[in-house]
This record gives structure tokens, C-alpha cells and sequence, in this order.
């Protein structure tokens, strides 16, 4: 009876024992799970930010159209009838016919002073005296020594002598002396757009339209905002298929657009020319509607931060954190491409602060 006692007793301390070590088991299981979960809801670092000095800009986008820019209309001058006209791509290049009036070729100079008199005799001197002498000299013919000043350009026996010689080489009647209409003065080559007369049409009216020789785009600005917009401006054309051009403001027209009187053209325009930098970036388009990024106004050597990085205070304003979990307020200024211009006590360059991106 007694060992009956003794083997029950020892048999529930063993019991017990287990019962404890499991107890304690699962106490400890728990524990490192409980180290685990703490572990993981530990709160993330914080993301940060160095405040950095740079240039800031913004800019605005404008839908162009690329092309050969506006056309210009050409008038003919002088007597006689239209015998011969250029074709639509031709180009009018310095020194050669760019149409023919009376069977005879009328020759492209290049200058900014139209011939306005007949030229024949020493006694003659000015711009349009001086135009000719340069397009000679261009060509290869000996003129003599010209002047500086355009207007003291006189038309000298040497002159006269390379006119003939120039006339015989194409064409035309080698007498020396030069008439209205006898050549055609242009700043520059340029593309034949269109042709508006008409073989048998007398010369002196509407001729035909000319292009630059080179593509542009051509945009047009309403009035009230093509102040931002400078020529030699640098702006960026982007293509059709995304990739993006360099280029520059070439030319601001002064001929407003629209604007009537019913308004139905919508608010008045001018027209701005866009020149590539390198033209044979859009060599493969013959037109195309692009768009063109024009930088409106810069902040330089400024003070910025991601714009997560500003924090809006409850009595008006914005701060920044820093890692420490001070606030330092702020004073904002440009906003551009995600930066914020900032300023205020304590804000310098290199300085961490806590920012959402």
C-alpha cells in the first residue's frame, strides 16, 4: 500500500514537471516571437534629403509647325514680259537666273539694297552701288578696293569692267552698266514656294513666294505672351517621334494674326521662327507638327529641395524637417520640375532635411 503511495506520487511530481517545462516552453516560444513582432513593427528609417544650390527654370510648351518658315512675296520690277519662271523647290542662289523676262536672265544678287536706279557712270555713289560691287567680288571678279562706308561706294570704271565681264559669263547684254530689274536683290538664298504669274505676264507685279532655304518651325504666340520669348533664345523643338532638337528663336514677326473684330480667330498672334542648331536633325521630316519647350524664366544659384520635402503648417506657410524632428520654417520661391526654391534661418547648402521623395 505504501509503495502503491510513493509510485503514485512520484509519477504526478513527473507530470508536473512536464506540465512545467511545457509551461515554460511555450513561455519562451512566445517570448521570441513577441521579439520578433517587435522587430518588425519598429518604425522605418526616415528618408532624407540634402538642401542643394542650383539653377531653377520654367518653361512652357508650344505647338509649331515644321516647314520652310513663311513665305515672302516676290515683285518683279523693270519693263518687259515674263519668258522663263522657276519651279516650286528651286533655290535662287547668288549669281545665277532666277527667272527670265524678254528671253534675258534675271541674276540674283544678295545684299539689303534693292537696285533703284539705273548704275552707269562714276559720278554715282550708295548702298545699291556698293551691293553690286560685293556680288561681283563674291564671284570672283576684281572690283578695286571698296569703302567701309556703303554709301561712299562709287561705281568706278573697275566696277563697270567686272559688270561686263559678269554679263557676257551669263547672258546678258555686256554693256556695263546695270538697270531696274536687271537683277534680282535677296538677303540671302532662298526656296521658291510657290509661283503666282503667269508666262506672258508683265514682270513688274506679284512673281512668286520664297522660303528660307533652310526647314524652321514656325509657332504661333498669342500677343500677350510672346514677351517672354526673346530672339537668340535657346529652346528645344521636340520631334514627332520624341526625341529633341536644340535650336533658337530666329525671328519675332511684327504682323499681328486673328484678333477681328468678331473675334472668331481667337485672341491675336504673332508668329515666331524656331532655326534647328544643326539641320540635319530634322533632315528626315519634310513637315510635321512638334512642339517646342521655351524656357520662360530662370532663378540661378538658388537654394532647393524636392518638393516632398516642404511641410505645411497649420498657421500658414511651409517648414522643413530635419532629421532630428525640428521644423525650420521656410519661404518658398520657383517651383520647377519637382524643386522648390527655398529660403529662411538657418537653410544652407548640404543641409539634411526629411522629404517624402
Amino acid at each position: 500500500m505504501a509503495a502503491d503511495t510513493r509510485r503514485r506520487a512520484v509519477i504526478g511530481i513527473a507530470v508536473l514537471v512536464v506540465v512545467i517545462g511545457t509551461v515554460l516552453g511555450v513561455a519562451v516560444i512566445d517570448s521570441r516571437h513577441s521579439e520578433q513582432a517587435n522587430a518588425t513593427a519598429a518604425p522605418p528609417s526616415v528618408q532624407t534629403v540634402a538642401v542643394k544650390r542650383m539653377d531653377l527654370s520654367n518653361g512652357q510648351s508650344f505647338g509649331g509647325t515644321l516647314g520652310y518658315g513663311l513665305p515672302q512675296a516676290l515683285k518683279g520690277a523693270g519693263a518687259g514680259v515674263l519668258t522663263k519662271l522657276p519651279a516650286s523647290g528651286d533655290i535662287a542662289a547668288q549669281g545665277k537666273a532666277l527667272y527670265w523676262v524678254n528671253d534675258k536672265p534675271v541674276p540674283v544678287f544678295f545684299g539689303d539694297t534693292p537696285l533703284f536706279r539705273r548704275l552707269d557712270g562714276p559720278t554715282l555713289k550708295g548702298a545699291d552701288v556698293a551691293v553690286v560691287a560685293q556680288n561681283l567680288k563674291a564671284l570672283g571678279y576684281s572690283v578695286g578696293t571698296l569703302p567701309k562706308d556703303p554709301q561712299q561706294a562709287a561705281f568706278t570704271p573697275t566696277i563697270a569692267q567686272a559688270l561686263k565681264k559678269w554679263q557676257k559669263s551669263v547672258g546678258l547684254d555686256d554693256t556695263g552698266t546695270l538697270d531696274v530689274g536687271q537683277v534680282v536683290v535677296l538677303a540671302g538664298p532662298m526656296r521658291v514656294n510657290s509661283v503666282t504669274a503667269q508666262l506672258g505676264d508683265p514682270v513688274a507685279g506679284d512673281l512668286l513666294t520664297l522660303t528660307s532655304t533652310q526647314k524652321v518651325v514656325t509657332m504661333p504666340v498669342d500677343a500677350t505672351e510672346v514677351g517672354q520669348i526673346k530672339t537668340g533664345a535657346a529652346v528645344t523643338i521636340i520631334r514627332p517621334d520624341t526625341k529633341t532638337v536644340s535650336a533658337r528663336v530666329t525671328a519675332i514677326s511684327t504682323t499681328v494674326d486673328g484678333g477681328g473684330k468678331d473675334q472668331t480667330t481667337g485672341p491675336p498672334k504673332l508668329t515666331v521662327t524656331v532655326t534647328p542648331d544643326d539641320p540635319s536633325t530634322l533632315a528626315d521630316l519634310d513637315a510635321a507638327s512638334v512642339q517646342v519647350q521655351v524656357t520662360t524664366s530662370v532663378h540661378k544659384g538658388v537654394l532647393a529641395v524636392p518638393v516632398g520635402a516642404l511641410v505645411a503648417l497649420r498657421e500658414g506657410g511651409y517648414a522643413v524637417q530635419t532629421p532630428d524632428g525640428k521644423y525650420r520654417a521656410v519661404q518658398t520661391g520657383m517651383f520647377a520640375n519637382g524643386m522648390v526654391e527655398i529660403s529662411g534661418d538657418g537653410i544652407a547648402d548640404g543641409l539634411k532635411v526629411v522629404t517624402t521623395s
